[in-house]
């Protein structure tokens, strides 16, 4: 399996002065999903958990909601010239009776790094329903005060951030604001489905007590995702798209952007925010 991160040669130039040494970087390689045998996506991600991000995809597209309906996930033989396993194609076998619906002729077999949803082939089909939903969550509320200590407790926890300076995160907290797991990747939805795939393994959905924190901006892909688990709660510590607003207050997910310091803005789903005990309120 490739390494989460690599080293190459660099020239360096600070103040005038030039030197040369290596520097570490993120890995990206490519990861092919399969269907019970059969070719579905292929992703640009960083190697690590790689079961989780395939099982997390697959309850993104709706596919499976829970641990049950997997039977298997295993790597398939690599393609290197020598036969070298490069541990770049895994394949989920689905559990008996569990329904394949076809999905592969709306999405592009090919996604990058920043968009998990690029390949759709209409607005309608990325509206997926889900098996969770948010609406029907137990009640979650929590402090701006609380919301405001999550980014510093995700970057504390970013290991290969501080090598690299070159990865998203995205990390589950209880409401109490306790770290429940965190996952970086090379693309941002990449780690968001490493969370809700390693939680569906551990037969943790919906994940109907969690808040969603990712590193970069919430797009749409995000926000669905994040509903497609039952996560209630989506922050982010930059903007969201226009899209993605409209999709958390269609489903009822709250979603904060812009967390940074003690700022925030509520774009959805506000009812879950305690604004009465935010200062300076107008």
């Amino acid at each position: 399996m490739g390494r989460v991160t690599e080293r190459r040669r660099t020239i360096r130039i600070r103040d005038g002065v030039v030197t040369t040494r290596p520097d570490t970087l993120v890995a990206e390689e490519p990861l092919e999903i399969r269907l019970n045998g059969k070719p579905l996506a292929i992703t640009m991600r960083t190697p690590g958990d790689d079961f989780a991000l395939a099982a997390g995809f697959l309850v993104s597209e709706g596919v499976i909601g829970e641990g049950s309906e997997v039977q298997s996930i295993v790597y398939c033989a690599g393609a290197t010239a020598d036969g070298v396993n490069t541990y770049n194609v895994v394949d989920v076998q689905l559990a008996p009776g569990v329904v394949v619906p076809d999905i592969t002729l709306e999405r592009n077999v090919y996604t990058t790094s920043s968009c998990g949803l690029c390949g759709k082939a209409s607005l309608d089909a990325v509206r997926t329903t889900t098996r969770h939903p948010v609406a029907d969550n137990p009640p979650v509320r929590v402090t701006p005060a609380l919301l405001s200590a999550l980014p510093d407790r995700l970057r504390e926890a970013q290991r290969v951030f501080d090598r690299t300076g070159g990865l998203h995160a995205a990390a589950l907290f209880s409401p109490e604001g306790e770290l429940l797991d965190i996952r970086e990747d090379v693309g941002r939805h990449n780690a968001v489905d490493k969370l809700v795939g390693r939680a569906l393994t551990d037969d943790r959905l919906p994940l109907s007590q969690a808040i969603l924190l990712v590193s970069g901006r919430a797009s749409f892909e995000l926000v669905q995702k994040a509903v497609m688990a039952g996560i209630p709660m989506l922050a982010a510590v930059s903007a969201p798209s226009s899209l993605a607003v409209d999709l958390a207050a269609e489903s009822g997910l709250t979603l904060v952007g812009f967390l940074r310091g003690q700022s925030m803005n509520v774009y959805a789903g506000d009812h879950r925010i305690a604004l009465e005990a935010a200062v300076g309120q107008g």
